[in-house]
């Protein structure tokens, strides 16, 4: 019995650590957003007893610790970039001025006198070092308009030729200069040649970052998944993630808002047609032929339903609109007949734009929420910015058709407020590596929680151009006048 004991202790032991390791797989797994293929008792807890301790680690538990080191690493990775850039650009800024410091710090007897053109040439690298300064700060250090999945290529690039140069002045300064050189007018020409070897990086990282994708090469289709919206871009070469991102921002600044109110009506009418159809056996032939007629005459109420259903929508919305239009322009002419009254009223007697806005509100409430309703809008407009919006035109002396223009048709998304954008967040899904550059047939998806937007990338052809020309002389021509004429 004591022998079987040990066995079980040794064997729960074991048990307590394969269970830890497992839990710690299946967190690691989480953070790379895997899925594991799990049996039915998976969910349950996995208890283990060893000796004095009890270990009990829950499916949850296991989730909520992937998440965490997920959020840690999401942070890491954002401001991992912003910390090797501060690093690298102050690594360029302090080393010209350490070169100078350095021979007048340790053997500032043996230097020699510096004259004026090593003077001038102090002039040159402060000036210099001004410059690098702001363009390092400009285009380097300026706040990240979005997060990206994988580090930008040539960045990554720059940054290892900056650090590469900068390294190989430091090991000819040590290897050369630190041997106490006497000339320190060579020592400043030295820096200044590093100053000038780093602005001409910076030249690169212009035209590698900047220019070059300013030419279109390449042309883009954007489709919304749910409602078929398109769009297409032209865009220059750049990287699948760099892409991606350009055509988020066009997204959100072209394509209306997403609005799943309008997709619920042809659900309803394909369960409502769904549900009319019946089963029939085919091994019948007198069933079969029974088939075909009740499909057809299906398909034929099916259109005439839809035909009318999309009729009296129209109607209805058409009915709405003009009952709002009538009751905003009542209103903004309530509202300068009110400001003719105020330039002969008291000052104390003057109403506030605000309180204007309130007041001729609810006159034109009920229509503008009918009309939002039935538009299937409503969600997207809440009273205070409606509010807001209509002081707004009072304040800049808007006409009523200026007012009604924010509702009457769906605006860009970014028009709406943040609340109704800014919870989304984009998932990159691509064959091909999003650090890789765009080309012909190049395919890629966008997905949203309630949607996605599915990107097809098309090069631009080849135009050639070419010049006919036209003999000045080719179309003129003489008329001949007759007397019997009437000309």
């Amino acid at each position: 019995c004591d022998h079987e004991k040990q066995i079980y202790r040794k064997f729960s032991s074991k048990s307590a650590v394969i269970s830890l390791f497992v839990a710690c797989f299946v967190g690691v797994l989480n953070l790379g957003e895997l899925t594991l293929l799990k049996d039915d008792n998976w969910g349950e807890t996995t208890t283990a007893v060893t000796g004095t301790s009890e270990l009990s680690i829950s499916q949850e538990e296991v989730v909520g610790l992937g998440k965490g080191i997920q959020d840690r690493t999401q942070g890491f990775r954002r401001y991992l970039p912003l910390a090797v850039g501060s690093c690298v650009g102050l690594l360029v800024l302090a080393t010209p001025l350490v070169f100078l410091l350095l021979p007048a710090v340790m053997w500032p007897d043996r230097l020699e006198a510096c004259g004026a053109a090593c003077e001038g040439l102090f002039l040159s690298i402060s000036f210099k070092l001004l410059i690098l300064l702001v363009v390092v700060w400009a285009l380097f250090l300026r706040p990240a308009r979005a997060g990206l999945p994988r580090v930008c290529v040539y960045r990554a690039f720059l940054t290892t030729l900056t650090l590469l140069l900068t390294m190989s002045y430091w090991l000819f300064y040590g290897v050369r200069i630190l041997d106490q050189d006497e000339d320190y007018h060579g020592i400043v020409q030295f820096a200044v040649s590093l100053v000038d070897s780093q602005l001409f990086v910076h030249y690169l990282a212009v035209v590698l970052l900047e220019l070059r994708q300013l030419q279109p090469c390449y042309s883009v289709c954007v489709i919304r998944s749910t409602d078929g919206e398109t769009r297409h871009y032209n865009i220059g070469q750049l990287s699948i993630q760099r892409a991606a991102l350009s055509i988020l921002e066009y997204y959100y600044r072209d394509f209306p808002l997403h609005n799943p109110a309008l997709l619920s009506a042809s659900k309803h009418r394909a369960a409502k047609h769904l549900a009319g159809l019946k089963v029939y056996n085919p091994g019948n032939g007198n069933q079969s032929r029974a088939m075909v007629t009740a499909a057809a005459k299906r398909k034929d109420s099916a259109h005439n339903e839809l035909y009318y259903e999309e009729a009296d929508y129209e109607r209805r919305v058409r009915k709405r609109r003009a009952r709002l239009v009538v009751a905003v322009e009542e209103a903004f002419t309530h509202v300068r007949r009110m400001k003719k009254e105020d330039e002969r009223a008291a000052p104390s007697d003057i109403m506030d734009v605000r309180e204007a806005a309130l007041a001729i509100f609810p006159s034109m409430a009920r229509a503008l929420q009918k009309y939002l309703r039935t538009t299937r809008r409503q969600h997207c407009h809440s009273m205070e910015s409606i509010q807001k919006h209509l002081a707004f035109c009072l304040i800049n002396n808007m006409s009523p058709k200026a007012f009604l223009e924010a509702y009457l048709a769906p605006g860009p998304t970014i028009q709406y407020g943040p609340e109704r954008w800014m919870a989304d967040q984009w998932t990159l899904v691509s064959e091909a590596s999003v650090t890789s550059g765009i080309k012909e047939g190049t395919e890629f998806l966008l997905k949203c929680l309630d949607f996605s937007l599915a990107v097809t990338i098309k090069s631009i052809p080849y135009i050639r151009l070419t010049e006919e020309y036209i003999d000045p002389k080719s179309h003129k021509f003489i008329l001949l006048l007759q007397s019997e004429t009437s000309v």
